[in-house]
């Protein structure tokens, strides 16, 4: 990474722009920035940590206060780096989120924080040529190509004023995450990751082995009803089930076959006494039966009788309904006469038939004369309304030629009116488009504000959640540490536990144990405190998984902020409904534009239309006028003719319906008195023809023969029941007849009781004995089928397990434990090597800048407690030959330990990345720690890196530095605000 360009504006201390050019800064490779306290030294090494990162080291981050308060209003804060990194050229551009006064009222507006990434060279593959504008994109691509994180880059690049030494002093897991992210080890860890998933898969399978083993044991002592013994052969346990149980089934089958045997011969015995058992009741029946039929003789009789004559009257009954019709009809006959005869008011009613028709012959022929005048009729009330027509049409044609002239005088007037329209139809068709691109805008703008608050509650939401994985982690670390405290404090009962008789102790080599320590009630295993390490990685990766999702929140609520700006959903609302309504109304009056165009067409073209139109109007009025004058003569002569026809009706059609009418009640009264007449007739006929046939069918009159009648299901049930009678006897008389009960006593006594109970008896010994049999199949089918089942299984089992043993043990290598003296982990053995690397490389500066006193000593000793080990430092003391923890070092010391460690850890990674990473250092202070002989020997060091081509910026206020370093920042501080200026 190599700076070129730096330019801060309301930034800090600095209320005005200023710019930095590391170029011309670091022609020398070495500069130094000073100036007085406060002055912005610091300041500057903020703005660069905020242009790659958006945060500032250390405490400042918390404040997020770094817009200068003396910076006008209308000046942004902003900070412009331009840099080099990995061959690609960039400039990033920042601004922080901050309060400013409003222009206009009262308060602040809060600008939200942006950033944007252009490439000055070529893009690197996988990025977008164009940059972004994006704060989230940005970070990432900066990581991306730094390698490092802003925690990182502030411990390698960047050493802050009063964290200097962190690097130097930190624990092992913070610098076990700075190696990794620097040299790239993750896939070592991925290893670990795979031995340890692979190891748990493996693990369930073998106890899913395991489970299937027991159940099964546990199923076949289900079905024997015995478990076998603490320490006993389970496959001998087996096998001698297996033969008690074939013994078992071979008496079970012998004894249900003979009692097999038994049970048919008393069944046998059983059906020949229910056989002659019902022999003999079918005779008692028979018997009974007929007895019975006897004393209902006289009853029958009585049946026959009565269907006899119900069969006789059939026929009087069919004469009979035919006279009720004929009563029926004259009945209606009759009433139809006197409706009639009602109909025909002022006729005679004495008079006969003839008379009646004649009358209505007459009216007949007066009608037809009134036919022939109806045409004239007709005619008449047509040319009535062609008069009343002419009228009308003449006044409205004298109405439209009126209207035709005022629309000629007004027709000049109108045809300016509509060429103004026009012209603003056009104006709004040029509008159109710009209206509908700003609506769409603002809706867009209103979509994204009204996902503020949803944005805001998830990112209040994943931040509460990342407090409680943090809480759940801390938990779960705790619970570790402790775990690993009560195990040390046990570890002597631990070794105990796994002595033999005769073999040595692991520690004193003794064969004899006199005194073995007992274990103690809260004793800890290997295995729980793996458990607790497992769960504790576990928490710490859900913590960094809800970690992240907070910071995926947060970048999506900032972006949205940064959309919307100072603008309110309600301000975007009442924009966006303004705007749409001007949009509408320049839609309106564009999408009216034809129609305005057609109008003033139509209107330059109507004068002439008008002229013919008034000329067209003249004519049609003096034709009607002529017309009506002819009409009415003809009608009045008409009218004179008509009168006379028509007497005293409103009209000849009205007076002709009279007539027909009178007519039509005369025919149905003739009609009525003919059918009347005729239904007298047919009714006396009916009547005679009813007695004659209940004469003939027997009966001494038609009182006789009705009495007989029954309806059909009467009739029915007589037959049946006499059928049925008849049935009975024949059935009786044929059984008694019959060969198979030929000879049969109805007095004979069976015994059938005695025999049913010995039946019984023996069908019950048959299916006990059939239960025990099926038992003994089913348990010796059971065994043999879960035997086949377990000797697989145990077959099985044996190479799982060691196979797992195989993967358990490589696996705890791989991660630090089991036969790992050292307890280092396998990406832990790389990172170590490569401290190692860096050790060696700040031991040579270290030894320089300390005459040879100090050199750093790389430990892969185990930590405290247990814990892992491999990336422990130290300090050799060649004073007194002792290594020292460098947290022991002095405020100077401690100064040339960081710095050669930092510049020592430059030289690896820029090693191991051809050189292209951290070609650029700065150091905030530390300086004024130094004697004048410590600080020649820095100097030294720091001349060799310059010779080297790295470009190292120095902030220090100790002066014999300004004069020892030709090229100097000086930073000076005024009200108006800090300033920078250049001294070569």
């Amino acid at each position: 990474m190599r700076l070129h360009q730096l330019t801060i504006t309301a930034f800090g201390p600095y209320r005005d722009r200023a710019e930095v050019d590391f170029d011309e800064l670091g022609t020398d490779g070495l500069f130094l920035l000073h100036g007085d306290t406060g002055a912005g030294k610091t300041s500057l090494l903020d703005a660069i940590c905020f242009a790659l990162y958006g945060a500032v080291p250390g405490a400042r981050e918390q404040v997020k206060q770094l817009r200068c308060d003396t910076a006008a209003d209308d000046v942004a804060t902003s900070v412009e780096l331009e840099l080099t990194v990995q061959g690609h050229r960039l400039r990033i551009v920042r601004s922080p989120k901050y309060d400013q006064r409003k222009k206009r009222g009262e308060g602040t507006t809060t600008r939200n924080a942006k950033a944007s990434l252009t490439w000055i060279s070529d893009a690197p593959d996988g990025a977008a040529s164009e940059g972004s504008a994006r704060i989230d994109e940005v970070n990432r691509t900066v990581q991306r190509l730094l390698g490092m994180s802003v925690d990182q880059f502030t411990k390698v690049v960047l050493l802050p004023q009063g964290e200097f030494a962190n690097f130097l002093r930190a624990e092992t897991t913070e610098r076990e995450k700075l190696l990794e992210k620097l040299f790239g080890t993750q896939r070592f860890a991925d290893v670990e990751q795979w031995f340890v998933e692979h190891r748990r898969q493996r693990g369930r399978a073998v106890e899913a082995h395991t489970q299937q083993v027991r159940e099964l044991v546990a199923r076949v002592a289900q079905v024997v009803g015995q478990d076998p013994e603490d320490g006993a052969d389970e496959r001998f346990w087996l096998e001698g089930w297996e033969k008690h149980l074939a013994a078992e089934l071979d008496e079970t089958r012998r004894a249900r076959a003979e009692l097999a045997d038994r049970r048919e011969a008393a069944d046998e015995e059983l059906t020949a006494r229910r056989e002659l058992a019902d022999k003999v009741r079918r005779v008692r029946g028979a018997h009974a039966e007929l007895a019975d039929l006897d004393a209902q003789r006289r009853t029958h009789e009585q049946w026959r009788a009565e269907l006899d004559a119900a069969q006789r009257v059939l026929p009087v009954l069919t004469v009979r309904r035919a006279t009720t019709e004929a009563e029926t009809d004259l009945d209606r006959a009759a009433r139809e006469a006197g409706r009639a005869e009602a109909d025909c008011p002022g006729a005679d009613l004495d008079a006969s038939l003839d008379e009646l028709r004649s009358l209505a012959g007459t009216h007949r022929e007066r009608a037809g004369a009134l036919t022939e005048l109806l045409p004239e009729a007709r005619q008449q009330e047509t040319d009535h309304a062609r008069l009343a027509e002419l009228a009308r049409g003449i006044e409205a044609d004298e109405r439209a030629g009126a209207e035709l002239a005022e629309q000629q005088v007004a027709l000049p007037e109108r045809i300016s009116t509509a060429r103004a329209r026009l012209d603003e139809s056009k104006q709004a068709e040029t509008r159109r488009e710009q209206a509908d691109a700003k609506v769409a805008d603002l809706t867009e703008l209103l979509r994204t504000a009204r996902a503020v608050p949803a944005a805001r509650q998830a990112h209040e939401q994943a931040a509460e959640a990342a407090q409680r994985a943090v809480d759940a982690h801390q938990q779960a670390r705790e619970t570790l540490l402790d775990l690993r405290d009560r195990r040390l404090a046990g570890m002597a009962a631990e070794l105990a536990a796994g002595l033999a008789t005769g073999a040595a102790c692991p520690v004193c080599g003794s064969a004899e144990h006199p005194e073995p320590r007992a274990a103690v009630d809260d004793s800890v295993t290997a295995d729980d405190e793996e458990r607790a390490q497992q769960a504790e990685q576990q928490a710490q990766t859900r913590r960094e998984a809800a970690a992240t999702k907070e910071t995926e929140a947060r970048r999506h609520l900032d972006l949205l902020l940064e959309r919307v700006g100072e603008r309110t959903t309600d301000d975007l609302v009442a924009d966006t409904a303004a705007a749409t309504e001007q949009r509408d109304a320049v839609r309106a009056l564009a999408d009216q534009g034809r129609a305005r165009a057609d109008e003033l067409a139509d209107l330059e073209s109507s004068a002439q239309r008008l002229t013919e139109r008034r000329g067209e109007l003249d004519q049609r009025i003096a034709a009607a006028r002529t017309e009506r004058a002819g009409l009415r003569s003809t009608a009045d002569a008409r009218a004179e003719r008509l009168d006379a026809a028509r007497g005293d009706h409103p009209g000849i059609a009205e007076h002709r319906a009279h007539l027909l009418d009178r007519v039509a009640r005369l025919d149905r009264l003739i009609t009525a008195r003919g059918a009347r007449d005729e239904a007298e007739k047919r009714l006396a006929k009916q009547r005679a023809a009813l007695h004659e046939a209940a004469v003939e069918a027997g009966f001494d009159g038609i009182d006789a023969a009705l009495a007989a009648e029954r309806d059909e299901t009467r009739r029915a049930e007589l037959t049946d029941d006499l059928t049925r009678a008849e049935q009975r006897r024949a059935t009786a008389n044929s059984a008694l007849g019959s060969e198979e009960l030929f000879g049969i006593d109805a007095g004979t006594e069976i015994g059938l009781e005695a025999a049913a109970e010995a039946a019984t008896t023996a069908r019950e010994a048959a299916e006990r004995a059939t239960a025990t049999a099926q038992r003994a199949e089913q348990r010796e089918q059971d065994v043999r089928l879960l035997a086949t089942r377990l000797r697989a299984a145990w077959d099985e089992l044996g190479p799982a397990l060691a196979d797992h043993a195989e993967l358990e043990a490589l696996a705890d290598v791989v991660n630090g434990r089991g036969q790992n003296a050292r307890k280092m982990s396998l990406r832990s053995y790389v990172l170590a090597a490569r401290l190692e690397e860096v050790a060696v490389t700040a031991t040579r500066r270290l030894q320089r800048m300390s005459d040879g006193r100090y050199s750093f000593v790389h430990s892969d000793a185990a930590g405290a407690r247990g814990t892992r080990g491999g990336l422990g430092l130290d300090v050799l003391d060649d004073y007194s030959g002792h290594t020292r923890s460098a947290k022991t070092l002095s405020g100077g010391e401690s100064f040339m330990a960081s710095l050669s460690l930092a510049l020592g850890l430059a030289d690896v990674v820029a090693g191991e990345t051809g050189g292209a990473l951290l070609d650029t250092l700065f150091i905030d202070e530390g300086f004024g720690t130094l004697d004048a002989n410590t600080l020649d020997l820095v100097m030294d060091t720091l001349d060799e890196l310059r010779a080297g081509g790295r470009v190292i910026g120095l902030v220090s206020h100790v002066d014999e530095m300004r004069q020892r370093i030709g090229v100097r920042l000086r930073i000076r501080k005024s009200r108006e605000g800090s300033t920078i200026e250049l001294d070569t």
